[in-house]
């Protein structure tokens, strides 16, 4: 029959044609997830070219190439290494502290009740300007005492007026005379041991007022730094009811290790430098402790500074600066001019058409200018000012090599 070979070529002719679709779409599908060739990488000179212009070079060799424009407009200056007198000063830590031979702990020395108070914390005080007024029997009991032998005193004066009198005039015998001579001794001693008494515990032997009122002063011009005493209190004799400083003259405490002990001795010069401050003055050690610590193995020292202007307040934490040798060194750099690379500390020298690093050992510094152990020869020339400039690009030209 006819048909069924119609069929059979159709059949053959769609399976062709799916075949074929399938073949495009396969085609198709990997050529997209392909995508377009990369391009070449460009050349390094291509790609930095630009930054060549606008920066110093670094070569392989380790020279920062510097044109004279460029170290000009860097503010790159170059000095000679040469002999320097250093003064090494070693820093030690220290405080602010209350000058005790300017601080009083004012006591009552008699035990009583506070009546009132004249003085108020913080409060400059002149020598004998009253503090307090405390009411006390003892000192009530001791003037008593005072004004009971006074009295005797007075009598007793009479009496022998009286009897020198009458023995001079061949009245009454000498025996009369001498024994009024001899109470009037016993009374003036008495009446003596009475004033002493009251000025022991700084008490006026003028009564004036109240036997019991005994009135506190200031013993020097001072602050009042510390106060413990209120109206209607019970105070007893050692209460420490006033502490007073005259802040005008302080001291520098310093916490001294063992190994810097040999630097510090009595009369040195030392500045004191405030660590929250700007505050600055120079001083003299005016004590060094012989004993170290148990535990912390260290001694203590102190500068005493002048304090006009109450710019030291106790409690404040300070540098000290001291100055142990001067003494010439055969090379020094200005300090500023040490960079630290690869945790080395080195010194750019200049070379022709630029700079070069040049590892160096260190010695003493005083802060303006460093020795030189090793490294760097007298005479010469360095970058002594915008060091970090050339370490900024050495440091560029490091980074480019690495890309």
């Amino acid at each position: 029959m006819k048909l069924p070979t119609i069929e059979k070529k159709e059949r053959r002719a769609i399976a062709v044609v799916l075949l074929i679709g399938m073949q495009l779409a396969a085609l198709i599908f990997f050529s997209g997830k392909s995508g377009t060739p990369a391009e070449p990488p460009k050349a390094a000179s291509e790609k930095h070219g630009g930054d060549q212009e606008q920066h110093a070079e670094t070569e392989d060799d380790g020279k920062i190439h510097f044109s004279d424009a460029q170290i000009k407009d860097a503010g790159i200056a170059t000095v000679k290494a040469g002999s320097v007198r250093i003064s090494s000063i070693s820093q030690l830590s220290g405080e602010i502290r209350f000058n005790e031979d300017r601080t009083a702990h004012v006591v009552p020395r008699l035990a009583g009740v506070v009546e009132s108070v004249a003085a108020t914390l913080g409060q400059q005080v002149k020598k004998g300007q009253l503090l307090a007024v405390i009411a006390s029997t003892q000192l009530s009991e001791l003037r008593s005492e005072l004004l009971s032998t006074q009295k005797r005193q007075a009598l007793a004066q009479l009496t022998y007026e009286r009897e020198k009198k009458l023995w001079h005039d061949k009245i009454s015998a000498e025996q009369d005379y001498l024994q009024a001579q001899q109470n009037l001794t016993e009374v003036d001693i008495a009446v003596q041991n009475a004033r002493q008494k009251l000025s022991a515990l700084g008490a006026s032997s003028a009564i004036a007022g109240a036997l019991s009122r005994y009135e506190l002063r200031a013993p020097f011009d001072g602050m009042i730094v510390e106060k413990h005493i209120a109206l209607g209190e019970a105070v007893k004799e050692d209460a420490n009811v006033f502490t007073i400083s005259d802040l005008s003259s302080v001291w520098a405490e310093i916490i001294v290790p063992a190994k810097d002990l040999d630097i510090v001795r009595v009369g040195e010069k030392a500045t004191v430098r405030a660590t929250s401050l700007s505050s600055v003055a120079n001083g003299t050690i005016s004590y060094v402790g012989s004993l170290l610590g148990e535990h912390t193995r260290t001694a203590k020292a102190r500068v005493t500074l002048g304090n006009p202007n109450m710019a030291w307040r106790p409690g404040l934490f300070v540098n000290v600066d001291l100055t142990s040798t001067d003494s010439e060194v055969a090379v020094a750099v200005l300090s500023d001019a040490i960079q630290t690379l690869d945790e080395k500390p080195v010194v750019f020298i200049k070379v022709e058409g630029g700079f070069a690093a040049q590892a160096v050992a260190v010695g003493r510094s005083d802060g303006k200018y460093t020795e030189i152990l090793k490294g760097l020869p007298t005479g010469a020339a360095y970058a002594a000012t915008g060091s970090f400039v050339i370490k900024a690009e050495q440091g560029k030209g490091s980074a480019n090599h690495e890309h």
